[in-house]
């Protein structure tokens, strides 16, 4: 009698992973469809004035009607987030690596994140804005304070998280630092990486967008603040929805990204 295992050590076939992102993708438009349609009906039966909540139709023509504004002003906000995200997770994966070698440096090192971490960022934003101008400099900077910290921690956690048998494995072969931390470090290290990029590449949006309403020539953080100025909420709300949008996208491509690098997962 035999036994067949191998079915234990099938690995998920492009195939298969895109008919998973089908499904996860049309459960996200039947949650969000009902929810809009829900919003639509309330709005209309109670006769919500425009200037306190628009109906999703309302703000549809909106976007439809300035379409290329809003793709423009978009993709401000896009790259400053992705600037700021580069600049977050690169920081953040040297310290952490920095920390791991360095053992005598992590408390101080770890106690100068929080301290930048619990600073609050709206005090920081136009403080950049008066040092670099209203350039993209100042909203990579605050994108990347905010990002860097989850990084940072998640990836430390990851680093510090190698089982006690492979690391005497590694210490029987008289392995160096460097391939215990190429080997076994970094591999278990890189799904704590991508939790992390789950939780701030969207809120890389949200770093752009704060940064942009200290002041900003362009981009959805200043086409917010003069919507809310002047008490135009379609156009508000309108810029909230392509931020939203931008955040699902990048949170998805993370997700693209992790079943891609960590294959074996």
């Amino acid at each position: 009698m035999t036994l067949d295992i191998s079915g234990l050590f099938k690995m998920a076939t492009p195939g298969s992973q895109r008919a998973a992102l089908r499904r996860d993708g049309l459960s996200v438009l039947l949650i969000v469809g009902t929810a809009l349609v829900l919003w639509e009906i309330i709005v209309r039966v109670r006769n919500v004035p425009v200037y306190l909540i628009p109906a999703p139709s309302v703000i549809a023509v909106t976007l439809w009607q300035q379409a290329g504004y809003y793709l423009s002003q978009s993709l401000v906000t896009l790259g400053e987030a992705a600037g700021g995200l580069v600049l977050g997770l690169t920081v953040g994966i040297l310290v952490a690596v920095l920390v791991t070698f360095w053992r005598q440096m992590e408390r101080g090192v770890l106690a100068l994140a929080i301290l930048i971490k619990t600073t609050p960022l709206a005090a920081i934003a136009p403080l950049l804005v008066i040092w670099f101008g209203f350039g993209p400099l100042p909203k990579v900077i605050v994108t990347g304070l905010m990002t860097f910290f989850p990084v940072l921690i998640n990836v430390h956690s990851g680093l510090h998280a190698v089982d006690g048998a492979t690391l005497a494995l590694f210490h029987s072969l008289n392995a160096s630092r460097q391939e215990l931390f190429r080997y076994a470090q970094w591999p278990t290290a890189l799904p704590y990486l991508f939790d992390a990029l789950k939780v701030v590449a969207p809120l890389s949006l949200v770093g752009a967008v704060v940064a942009e309403w200290a002041g900003a020539s362009a981009g959805l953080g200043r086409v917010m603040w003069l919507a809310y100025a002047n008490f135009t909420m379609p156009a508000l709300f309108a810029a909230i929805f392509c931020s939203a949008v931008m955040g699902i996208g990048l949170y998805w491509a993370v997700i693209v990204l992790e079943k891609q690098v960590i294959f074996w997962k």
